[in-house]
């Protein structure tokens, strides 16, 4: 990061900047004047798989492409489709990974695998995605969670969203997952302000903060009766679960979860629905210390299943994308403007893609054997496309990525050494990354 000199002041006065874009300059002063802040992710989750065809490598003129036109990017040479033009002016920051094949095309057991790493079965129970990375990147007594789910949907396969065997003190805070649902219950599209905070957060009413002190001071001499006893992890997990909610009702920092302190205009920029709101929550959330924040891009009016897309694709993809594009170019120039896009590390995927094939449907089924997933901002080299689908988009013929390959290159883009280790619930040792696991190195910074 750049200092500021004498003349920047000098040059910042003349051309009138101590006024609205006053608080940029000083948000990328504050970023400089603190080198040390930690690393962070986002990752921005595509519920139902999407089109690779449709969003990121479109195949234009080919019976397979349908009827999306491509359109140039800040990057010559790289185009995406028409209805992410937001997007389009940020792929310097980004790098499109064209090339995924994971076979796994199943909902329940893709969801597993892309966010675990491992196909679902066996004794092992593999975290989440957050809760693995998050671990690594914590910060002691942080008053906020390590992670934090915007809007999951949890319907495919919920042991996909637990800690798994690095116990519930690494499950993640969940707020908005009660506007995700299967069949989309009228009216509640309109509630993702109240969702997008953390419930019961303030003490029953009625309940003084004596007597409430007094039930805290009860259960921790009950917890430490039982754990002379049963000091097994997942007692002592349970009680760091009740001690990080107990700290979190007592903080100042839940204000995190307080939308209208931010200005109207960005709120609009973001899109005032439950994803584009999510995504400011994330920004607000990675800027107080959240090493983890997923968000969400699921149901969406009559779209309950998000990017599953079998029945009318081109319709809903273009809705889809119409939240996506403002929301997380948004985010991009948001994090850019504080400072924070170089920490910040942004994940793009969901748990497969589409066929190249348009079934009689007009819609498109499920795929796995080449996609796309995208990575942007912090450890990032943005600007470049990795691997490339054949003209018709059946197969990979460059560069082909798998889960592992996908998932170690995140983790070094975080700064997180893959050989590390955790003990599994069977005892035997897991990888960050599995050994077999081969960084995407031409992606990373």
């Amino acid at each position: 990061m750049s200092r500021f000199s004498r003349r920047d002041w000098l040059r910042l006065s003349t051309m009138g900047a101590f006024g609205a874009s006053m608080s940029g300059w000083l948000e990328n002063l504050a970023a400089a004047a603190h080198p040390e802040r930690k690393r962070s992710c986002i990752l921005l989750w595509m519920n139902g798989g999407p089109s690779q065809l449709d969003t990121f490598d479109l195949k234009p003129g080919q019976a397979n492409g349908g009827p999306y036109k491509e359109i140039a990017t800040s990057v010559p040479g790289i185009k995406i489709s028409e209805h992410l033009p937001q997007l389009s002016r940020h792929m310097n920051d980004m790098v499109l990974i064209r090339s995924m094949r994971t076979k796994e095309a199943d909902h329940g057991r893709a969801t597993y695998y892309l966010r675990t790493g491992y196909v679902p079965g066996g004794p092992v129970h593999y975290p989440t995605l957050g809760s693995l990375f998050s671990k690594e990147m914590e910060q002691p007594n942080a008053e906020l969670p390590s992670f934090v789910s915007v809007a999951p949907y949890r319907f495919f396969s919920p042991a996909a969203y637990d800690p798994g065997f690095l116990g519930p003190q690494y499950a993640p805070l969940v707020v908005g997952e009660n506007q995700q649902s299967l069949i989309p219950i009228p009216g509640r599209e309109n509630n993702y302000e109240e969702g997008l905070k953390v419930q019961d957060i303030a003490r029953p009413e009625g309940v003084s903060a004596e007597r409430e002190t007094a039930r805290l001071e009860l259960l921790r001499d009950m917890q430490d009766d039982f754990l002379q006893k049963r000091s097994a992890i997942p007692s002592l997990s349970q009680r760091s679960a009740y001690e990080r909610a107990v700290r979190l009702m007592h903080s100042s920092a839940v204000k995190a979860f307080d939308l209208d302190e931010e200005p109207k205009k960005l709120r609009d920029a973001y899109g005032r629905n439950l994803f584009g709101q999510g995504c400011l929550l994330a920004r607000r959330l990675v800027e107080r210390g959240v090493p983890f924040v997923e968000v969400t891009l699921g149901n969406l009016g009559n779209l309950s299943l998000g990017w599953d897309t079998h029945v009318e694709n081109f319709d809903n993809v273009k809705k889809l994308s119409q939240v996506l594009d403002p929301a997380w170019a948004t985010l991009m120039h948001d994090l850019k403007q504080r400072g924070m896009l170089e920490t910040t590390t942004i994940v793009w995927m969901g748990e497969f893609g589409r066929t190249p094939k348009i079934n009689d449907n007009r819609g498109r089924d499920h795929w796995a054997n080449s996609w796309t997933t995208v990575l942007a901002g912090g450890g990032v080299k943005g600007g470049q496309v990795v691997g490339k689908t054949s003209s018709d988009g059946m197969e990979v013929i460059e560069r082909p990525v798998g889960v592992q390959d996908f998932l170690a290159t995140l983790a070094v883009a975080l700064g997180i050494d893959i050989k590390n280790q955790n003990r599994s619930n069977v005892g035997r040792p897991i990888r960050i990354a599995d050994p077999s696991a081969k960084p995407i190195t031409e992606a990373l910074a």
